[in-house]
């Protein structure tokens, strides 16, 4: 039993000091290619982009579902963005509330007879209508087809621009967003097939008429931590992982396709839990089937906020629903492993998950059991445990705190010292015990998969107006 015990607590060591070496191999690659990325961006003037006759007419797709409360300020704030040639669609997903008399009040809805053709799978459409104020706003109103995936299929039907863009209904795009994160298409237009743009956490911020006007960090550690996540799996993981055209995650609350690729794989999966993913290890597949030279880029700089949970039982909901879309997705795409035909996806990327994510809480959990057992019967030397600290929990920290430091030396989004200070701090507290909680959470996911429990919870939100309230 001892023996058995001590080369599971070693086999937990090299698993941590793996993982954290790799996202120390990342790091190094993001702010290789952030600094290479500040030099190219000072070379552009996005005023050009947004006189230029070259750029591309985009389709933003919004879904909402009862979003009464903001839909009104989230349409105006799309309506207000810089793009040359923009459609908006918003689609009113079987909202049970007044999300749709709200739009229909507010922006002079009319009945409109135009050409839908339900080429991606989705519940049936009521009726299409279109603005008398802005005639860009075209709202899809359709029956609730119990997805993200099944409302976003309905807008990208009646979508009519080569690309469409992919947003969430209750998040705030800055106004220079798109032309940001288009740049990459306009550099190489034949091979950029989709690109992905950062998303940041809105809690805490100053918002005025649902528009960010100050960026803060919210009082909250719990909103703290989350900011903390999204700069290293943003700035540090998709950042990497880009480079290498192995991005295998463009965010559901603010990504661009090319519109006829995403109609070729069906849209989107409805059943997929996690839309997001689902559809972009789809089009890798797709275009590596058919041999076509292809790139995803990740532009860190065009910012998408949203509004992150901000109590224990609504976060733990989104983490376990995210690792049940991680496990859907890795799944329907195991046979991708290790082909030669879909390359560093099937090589690198897709094991990557497999191994450091998908089944990181069960390792985890089998470590702290395994060094609990070994302490209890004497088993567990003070070196191994001092090294268990150092690779486990320092390395990771570390790791935490390049992340936030790459933030503040590159785009220094948190001007006031305080919020950098109270950022690093809040780095000692993300392994422990934040992780420990996350960790319950993911094997909630795991569980919740395997028994055939997909339903989604809904979070609690406080929306536009009031996200930003400290």
């Amino acid at each position: 039993m001892i023996r058995f015990l001590e080369i599971s607590n070693h086999i937990l060591f090299w698993y941590y000091t793996a993982s954290n070496m790799a996202y120390l191999a990342m790091l190094i690659v993001a702010l290789k290619t952030t600094a290479a990325h500040n030099r190219k961006l000072q070379s552009h003037r996005l005023n050009w982009v947004k006189e230029t006759p070259m750029a591309p007419p985009i389709t933003i797709i919004a879904p909402a579902h009862n979003e009464e409360s903001s839909i009104r300020v989230a349409v105006r704030n799309l309506l207000d963005l810089d793009y040359p040639e923009l459609e908006i669609i918003i689609v009113n997903d079987g909202s049970e509330d007044r999300t749709f008399e709200e739009m229909r009040g507010e922006f002079r809805l009319r009945v409109v007879r135009a050409v839908y053709v339900p080429q991606a799978k989705s519940a049936d459409v009521r009726g299409l209508y279109r603005s008398d104020i802005d005639s860009r706003l075209l709202v899809v109103d359709k029956k609730p087809g119990g997805s993200k995936a099944d409302a976003v299929n309905a807008g990208l039907n009646a979508a009519t621009s080569p690309y469409v863009c992919i947003v969430d209904a209750d998040s705030i795009l800055e106004r220079d967003g798109l032309l940001r994160i288009m740049l990459p298409v306009l550099d190489d237009p034949k091979r950029v097939i989709a690109v992905g743009g950062i998303v940041r956490v809105l809690n805490g911020s100053e918002i005025k008429a649902g528009r960010l006007q100050r960026v803060r960090l919210p009082r909250k550690g719990i909103e703290v931590i989350q900011v903390i996540e999204y700069l290293r799996a943003f700035l540090i993981g998709r950042e990497a992982w880009s480079q290498g055209n192995m991005l295998t995650i463009i965010s559901g609350a603010f990504g661009v396709f090319r519109t006829d690729l995403v109609r070729a794989v069906g849209g989107y999966r409805q059943s997929a839990i996690g839309e997001d993913f689902d559809l972009v290890a789809r089009l890798h597949r797709h275009l590596r089937q058919q041999g076509v030279a292809y790139q995803i880029p990740f532009v860190p700089d065009p910012v998408c906020w949203t509004e992150a949970p901000s109590d224990l039982k609504s976060l733990g909901r989104q983490r376990a629903r995210w690792h049940k879309g991680l496990l859907d997705v890795l799944w329907q795409s195991r046979d991708m492993l290790f082909k030669r035909r879909y390359g560093r996806i099937g090589w690198l990327a897709l094991p990557y998950l497999w191994l450091f994510e998908l089944i990181a809480p069960v390792i985890e959990l089998g470590g702290i059991v395994t060094i609990i057992l070994a302490a209890c019967m004497g088993a567990l030397s003070r070196e191994f445990f001092l090294q268990f600290l150092i690779f486990g929990y320092a390395f990771a920290t570390i790791i935490s705190i390049g992340s936030v430091l790459q933030e503040e030396i590159t785009y220094k989004r948190y001007n006031d010292w305080q919020d950098v200070v109270r950022l690093v701090s809040y780095c000692f507290l993300e392994h422990f015990p934040y992780r420990q909680m996350h960790m319950v959470w993911r094997l909630q996911g795991l569980v919740q998969y395997l028994r055939g429990d997909n339903t989604w919870k809904p979070l609690k939100r406080k929306g536009l107006e009031s996200a930003g309230v400290r």
